[in-house]
């Protein structure tokens, strides 16, 4: 059934809400922000933004709503957006053929830090706010892929050293938000990353006191004895949104909403119990505490998020362009679940409370379902940020254990190849990377893979591994001269 009318998402709409579309009831305006978050997307919309209105919704909480936060010049439109509609937003939750709406309430109000440092920085120090959370993608920590290490010839980072007061990073606005705290003797804030980065509590507190060593060491020494950088694992499988988003809850809900957001039924979220100024008491909404997320961590981002990267680039390639085709495509599925249980599995350990046979059985069913339009190209996107923490760990173990390699390389491989820009039929392939310029630089002038190994803030010492430099050699060459299809046939043969 489509609606021929649509209602513009607004707190006007909170009056008279749809049958059919769940709405916040409680009071908003009496909801008080406790809560800032950098780089308010669809992931973040979809998951912990949930999870408050929930706690809200379910339990009466008041005073831990969010103030949402964009610093890129592209956040523009989100920003736009939000506060034409009130900072309320459609989240869609779909599956087969059933689907369910809910107008989120969580976020109270949005900040478009690009064109206004200086209302971020007074939200940021006031008393109030005992959270900054962050989904800054893994390139926004701005570290050397190869050494961890803060990357000062960054230019946002020199930026923000030079400009305080017109930051372009995270870095940037959390050492002022936190310096004007220090100042006026304000309880810090505990910064709480969502990215997917192993160990992101660490990676964002060893990046944070580099850049403030660099501004103020007196700084620095405040936030490394006062301030609280809790590791966490976040799951939720949430596509960018496009028009067809739009005109799904349009024709489906009579909701005109002009950035709506759509992800599956499953979500997690496991937190380590460490906050210097309070937390929201999330474990009654089904989120996990515990003492160590470490485990949870490497199960997820080794086995979800490196099949993620391996079925988008060689996906891409063989003529793909959505996640659920190539998860359902039958030369794919014993490619994806092979990589898991033979090269990855051995070493993710143990996982509390966690069955991992059941767990990658619901990958594979995750990543099939085609409600969710997830492009290959979002999976895609800044690969040099992504396969230093998804697939080359996994490689420089099994190297060490000399296990098996293979289907990993060939994820290397493949975006190696992908890189070249030209698709198997001649077509331009979008590279969208903050590395785009060098690493094209590279792979136009040579299909040697040697060249990008030689990149050692990507790849550290690989290179220098005979045994993945002739894997990588074999299947770089291949699919240059076979194709993505013949290398996926012989990598799967090779098993048989």
């Amino acid at each position: 059934m489509t609606n021929k009318t649509s209602t513009p998402v607004s707190k006007d709409l909170l009056k008279n809400a749809p049958k059919d579309v769940v709405c916040p009831t409680y009071d908003r305006e009496n909801v008080t922000e406790g809560i800032v978050h950098i780089g308010v997307g669809g992931f973040h919309r979809s998951h912990q933004a949930l999870y408050l209105d929930e706690l809200f919704q379910s339990h009466g909480l008041k005073d831990w709503a969010i103030c949402g936060v964009g610093i890129m010049p592209q956040d523009a439109a989100m920003n736009k957006a939000l506060n034409e509609q009130d900072c309320l937003y459609t989240l869609v939750e779909r599956s087969g053929k059933k689907s369910n709406a809910r107008v989120i309430g969580a976020l109270k109000s949005y900040i478009f830090g690009h064109e206004n440092p200086e209302q971020v920085f007074e939200k940021m120090a006031h008393p109030s706010i005992k959270i900054v959370s962050l989904t800054a993608t893994e390139g926004g920590y701005c570290f050397n892929q190869g050494t961890g290490e803060l990357d000062f010839d960054n230019k946002g980072i020199q930026n923000d050293l030079k400009n305080p007061g017109k930051p372009q990073t995270i870095f940037g606005y959390l050492a002022e938000g936190l310096d004007r705290r220090r100042k006026a003797g304000v309880t810090p804030f505990t910064v709480l990353s969502c990215d997917n980065l192993q160990g992101n509590g660490h990676v964002a507190k060893s990046t944070l006191l580099a850049f403030c060593q660099k501004r103020d060491p007196e700084l620095a020494k405040w936030i490394d004895k006062n301030v609280s950088f809790p590791n966490c694992m976040v799951d939720r499988i949430t596509p960018a949104t496009t028009d067809a988003e739009r005109e799904f809850v349009r024709d489906t809900y009579g909701l005109e909403d002009a950035f709506p957001v759509v992800a599956e039924p499953f979500k997690q979220w496991v937190i380590e119990d460490s906050f210097c100024n309070g937390r929201p008491p999330l474990e009654k909404v089904g989120v996990q505490f515990t003492s160590d997320v470490a485990p949870y961590e490497k199960m997820k981002i080794r086995l979800l998020n490196a099949s993620h990267s391996a079925m988008g680039y060689l996906g891409y390639l063989c003529g793909y362009r959505y996640i659920y085709e190539i998860a359902q495509a039958q030369e794919f599925i014993p490619y994806i679940q092979g990589m898991m249980n033979e090269e990855v599995t051995p070493l993710v350990g143990e996982i509390p409370g966690v069955n991992l046979s059941e767990y990658k059985k619901s990958l594979m069913e995750r990543f099939a379902n085609e409600t969710i339009k997830d492009q290959a190209l979002r999976i895609c996107l800044d690969g040099s940020s992504k396969l230093p923490k998804f697939i080359l760990p996994s490689i420089v173990e099994q190297l060490e254990r000399k296990g098996p390699i293979r289907k990993l390389t060939l994820c290397v491989a493949s975006w190696m190849r992908f890189l070249n820009g030209k698709d198997e039929q001649g077509a331009d392939i979008p590279i969208q990377d903050p590395q785009a310029d060098r690493l094209t630089g590279v792979t136009k002038k040579t299909r040697d893979p040697k060249a990008l190994l030689e990149l050692t803030d990507i790849f550290g010492d690989l290179g220098k591994d005979d045994r993945f430099v002739k894997e990588l050699e074999l299947l770089v060459n291949m699919l240059y001269d076979k194709g993505a299809r013949a290398t996926l046939d012989f990598v799967m043969s090779e098993q048989k």
